[in-house]
């Protein structure tokens, strides 16, 4: 009996905590804000206008991936944050080859960083992205993510319908 009760307790408490995640991503300004001012990279062809250049899919060690990062060296090296111009624009591969926009990243050298009021993550170097220590900011704006809005990794993103991106 103390059992059922306890697992019961772990079941409410992880639900609950799933749906704060899930209504973080829609709930927090920041998510809306990046959401609006970035919704031009919906068409992956404007972030490469805009020269974004995509590196292979990033899948975790421990499950989810980041999916395929478009990358702008230029605002990878001036090292300013600016909603509207993030480092990264991450894509999710589809087994039909379409790119699907479910976030961003922003990415500093300088810090500690913080956009409007979220602190970034550090990495120290060596890591595996070949970069000194820098700092970074998960956006999943466009993708839930039961992690939180602001996880490096979404569960229920994956690699498996690509191996590298299309040049």
């Amino acid at each position: 009996m103390k059992m059922l009760r306890w697992t019961s307790v772990l079941a409410s408490l992880l639900a609950v905590t799933t749906g704060q995640a899930l209504a973080a991503n829609s709930a927090n300004p920041l998510v809306e804000e990046v959401r609006n001012a970035n919704a031009r990279f919906k068409d992956v062809s404007v972030a490469m206008a805009e020269g974004y250049k995509p590196i292979a899919c990033a899948s975790g060690v421990e499950g989810g991936s980041m999916g395929i990062h478009y990358v702008n060296e230029s605002m990878l090296k001036d090292d300013a944050i600016d909603l509207a111009h993030p480092e990264a624009v991450m894509y999710e591969p589809s087994a039909g080859g379409k790119l699907t926009l479910i976030g961003v990243e922003y990415i500093t050298s300088k810090g500690p960083a913080e956009l409007n009021g979220h602190l970034f993550s550090f990495h120290t170097a060596p890591n595996r992205y070949g970069l000194g220590p820098f700092y970074e900011l998960h956006v999943w704006a466009w993708k839930k993510n039961r992690s939180g809005a602001f996880a490096d990794m979404n569960p229920d993103v994956s690699c498996d319908a690509v191996a590298t991106p299309a040049k």
